[in-house]
């Protein structure tokens, strides 16, 4: 690993700047989330343009990122190899969704929310975390 100190920076920068996009946006106010997962007739689609903004610019930026041989302020890819699609990707997707469906929060705005103070994120991140603790004893006592 090479520059701790500038990936530090960019780390801040980069969290920082997907923060703010997440407060500016409204996907840390579980009601704006819950009503665009909500299909009925008081279904809110402004969160569509949040996407549509989103993954151009991610697409551009991770196909040009791509072409490098390393990133910029590290040796190596950090990134996903595995393309099977197993039993345990289905299953923690599934209850990713469910998740985020009944608390209008996923990780990051989670996160996010728990810097203004909202009881609400503080209680989903705790539950998040308690989650990861559950899935370590869960696969640990699966791989014996």
């Amino acid at each position: 690993m090479k520059h701790k100190y500038l990936q530090a920076v960019a780390s801040f920068v980069v969290g920082f700047t997907f923060a703010l996009g997440l407060s500016i946006s409204g996907m840390t106010q579980p009601s704006k989330v819950l009503g665009f997962l909500t299909w009925d007739e008081n279904w809110d689609p402004t969160l569509i343009f949040v996407m549509l903004g989103a993954i151009p610019v991610h697409a551009i930026t991770y196909y040009l990122a791509r072409k490098r041989k390393s990133p910029l302020l590290d040796s190596e890819w950090h990134v996903p190899t595995a393309t099977k699609i197993s039993k345990e990707l289905v299953i923690g997707s599934a209850l990713f969704g469910v998740g985020w469906g009944l608390a209008g929060y996923c990780p990051g705005p989670a996160l996010t929310s728990v810097g203004s103070g909202s009881l609400q994120a503080v209680y989903f991140v705790g539950a998040m975390i308690a989650g990861m603790f559950a899935h370590q004893l869960f696969k640990k006592s699966f791989s014996k």
